[in-house]
């Protein structure tokens, strides 16, 4: 028989002896196994009970649901919500008018050179710089008015994006007051994170419907 066993069994035998000497310690020991037990049981019925609670949430569909959650296509919104849509089409409207007045005024710079290339050998050193000078002046305004007009755009077109953002936001928070969903995700071109998308959980249709009526 292997030492250390002998040296395990008369480890116990002390402890026994005491146990048996001592009734008391020996309550005090089935009474401290008793609270361990009641104390597991009790946090092993809370977890049951939040994790029922989570799983009785109510699915879109009207069945109970394990996940509360629920998503929009932000692809859709812009292409159905016809507030959107519209504001987006008047935008790379103004977008492709500072794009051809760009060009035009370009156009203009180059007449204004040909037609002075057209003198040929008539034309001095001196008017050649001058005529110089004014056209780089002249392309240099054109540029800056280019981005000035751009950057005018780009201020209300975030200013739009902000205003669409907001009113999203409160569409979906009054929504939400009777769908009681603990998340609602956005997917999108770009934006799609999600590997996996249950269709019933698409409440896409309803945010196109209310977001129209509200913005008409």
């Amino acid at each position: 028989m292997p030492r250390n066993w002998v040296y395990s069994v008369v480890s116990c035998r002390p402890i026994k002896k005491s146990i048996m000497k001592n009734p008391s310690l020996l309550l005090n020991i089935v009474l401290l196994i008793a609270v361990i037990v009641l104390y597991f049981l009790h946090f092993s019925a809370k977890k049951s009970t939040a994790v029922n609670q989570v799983t009785t949430v109510q699915h879109p569909s009207g069945s109970s649901a394990s996940a509360p959650i629920a998503y929009v296509e932000l692809d859709s919104l812009n292409e159905k919500i016809f507030y959107i849509k519209n504001t987006r089409k008047q935008l790379e409207a103004e977008q492709k008018a500072i794009e051809t007045e760009w060009e035009n005024s370009y156009r203009g710079l180059e007449n204004q050179k040909n037609n002075f290339l057209k003198k040929g050998n008539a034309i001095t050193q001196e008017e050649a710089q001058k005529f110089q000078g004014m056209l780089i002046q002249q392309q240099q305004q054109v540029d800056n008015k280019k981005q000035t007009l751009l950057q005018k755009l780009n201020e209300k077109s975030y200013k739009f994006m902000d205003e669409i953002q907001k009113k999203l936001k409160d569409f979906l928070a009054e929504y939400n007051k009777q769908k009681n969903y603990m998340y609602i995700f956005t997917t999108g071109t770009g934006l799609d994170y999600m590997v996996y998308k249950d269709s019933s959980l698409n409440i896409t249709a309803d945010v196109i419907k209310g977001m129209n009526e509200k913005m008409k």
